[in-house]
């Protein structure tokens, strides 16, 4: 497996801002395929909560036929590959962290559904707090995603947002046990 940016797809001297990248480009490379989720990214509408949403049919089918830690060492490889697929990719199309680059999105929220509970309701909430997180970013997520580069900074701010979607479904959960709700 190469690690370096195929000379036919090296973007990152094309000086133009209004470049996109295509279903073709996607397919051109292992790397760009990832980062893309597939070509999940190049969605004209919300690539970012379409990487997300992705994660759903994923998780469900991922969590049937593997057991907890299996589907727990996958997730952690899969952040391991993000690094190299987001950080090449970003290097390829001269956007470090480009919009269309939506796997970090998706093995986010997937770790998220992997500690979140049962139930489409807790999944709904899940879903809109990462979103939240995600998008305004408030410290420490806007600080890593400013100040770490490459794919490991793709990637680790998306992991901060799962973590504080996981603490605050972990809150939501104690106040409504501790209520007598459920």
């Amino acid at each position: 497996m190469t690690t370096s940016v195929p000379k036919a797809y090296d973007l990152s001297s094309d000086q133009s801002t209004q470049f996109q990248p295509d279903f073709a480009l996607i397919c051109s490379h292992p790397a760009y395929f990832i980062a893309f989720s597939g070509g999940v990214g190049l969605s004209p509408i919300a690539p970012g909560t379409m990487g997300t949403l992705v994660a759903f049919p994923l998780f469900w089918l991922l969590n049937y036929y593997l057991n907890p830690i299996y589907l727990l060492l996958l997730i952690d490889i899969m952040f391991i590959v993000g690094i190299w697929a987001c950080g090449l990719s970003g290097k390829a199309l001269g956007d470090p962290d480009h919009g269309g680059m939506v796997w970090d999105e998706t093995v986010a929220f997937l770790l998220v559904l992997f500690f979140t509970p049962a139930g489409w309701a807790w999944q709904l909430a899940a879903f809109i707090l990462f979103r939240l997180f995600d998008i305004v970013k408030p410290q420490p997520i806007r600080y890593y995603d400013r100040n770490l580069e490459g794919g490991f900074g793709v990637m680790f701010d998306d992991m901060v947002a799962a973590f504080f979607t996981l603490l605050c479904l972990a809150g939501w959960k104690a106040w409504v046990l501790s209520e007598g709700y459920f």
